[in-house]
């Protein structure tokens, strides 16, 4: 029997417009509620990670994060308070915040295994985090890794609207009863 979840949609720099997977997913969820930023283009890691605690604190019911870009980057810097409301994260296309100035106040990204279940999903060819340090944020994590090859930053960019591969994994972690077995690569 599945657990009634929370769905905590945590958009990265610049928020996911219209059309990204996440805005159609955050619509189509009946339980999910979309973090946001005060400031969405010179981002605080202080300012991010508090409005992002704030939200799954309040959460009626225990929280699944669908984390995208420097969203994933806040969602390792919770607290242990709002850490422990979290059952599950999906992290997509990971940033890296040491590539670009205006994202290092995020950086030094944590190396601690996450007190939750997790899948990290990074693309061979992103432009904003080689695969080789999505793999390696992977491995810290202790999330289970879904490489995607030519997929650039899995945003709508790079042609993932709906996404049905993502939605697959959001549901092997709100639901786990389903008997589906998580993907652990993908072409």
């Amino acid at each position: 029997m599945a657990v009634e979840t929370s769905i905590v949609v945590v958009p990265g720099w610049r928020d996911s417009g219209p059309g990204h997977w996440q805005s159609l997913w955050a619509d189509r969820l009946p339980n999910a509620v979309r973090v946001v930023q005060d400031d969405w283009i010179t981002p605080s890691r202080e300012a991010w990670v508090r409005t992002l605690e704030r939200t799954v604190l309040q959460a009626p019911h225990p929280v699944v994060l669908v984390a995208h870009s420097l969203g994933c980057i806040a969602s390792t810097h919770m607290g242990p308070d709002a850490q422990a409301r979290v059952a599950g994260a999906l992290l997509v296309a990971p940033a890296d915040p040491e590539r670009r100035a205006v994202l290092s106040d995020f950086a030094p990204v944590p190396y601690a295994p996450l007190p939750y279940r997790s899948i990290l999903v990074a693309s061979s060819n992103d432009p904003y985090c080689p695969v080789r340090l999505a793999g390696a944020y992977a491995r810290a994590w202790g999330s289970e890794f879904v490489r995607l090859q030519q997929a650039g930053h899995i945003n709508i960019d790079s042609g993932h609207g709906e996404w049905p591969l993502g939605w697959a994994l959001l549901h092997s972690l709100t639901d786990p009863d389903t008997g589906a077995e998580p993907v652990r690569s993908a072409a």
